[in-house]
């Protein structure tokens, strides 16, 4: 493999790990939805996932953008 497509794979890796995060906060929507508490967890904590995987995703486009790929 290229270090081109490895670039991609991860790339789409994180795109399919938001897509998992956002659909079991729409399983868990229902439950926490009883309490403002649960709500406000389950929302920071979805949030706080994607974020980390963009965060991670922006890391690998610097290191190919330095590497000059």
């Amino acid at each position: 493999m290229t270090k081109a497509s490895l670039h991609l794979l991860k790339g789409v890796g994180y795109l399919i790990s938001t897509a998992s995060v956002i659909l079991l906060a729409i399983v868990s929507w229902s439950s926490a939805s009883e309490s403002a508490l649960l709500t406000a967890c389950l929302i920071g904590g979805a949030a706080f996932s994607i974020v980390g995987m963009f965060c991670r995703w922006l890391t690998y486009q610097i290191e190919k953008h330095r590497s000059g790929e």
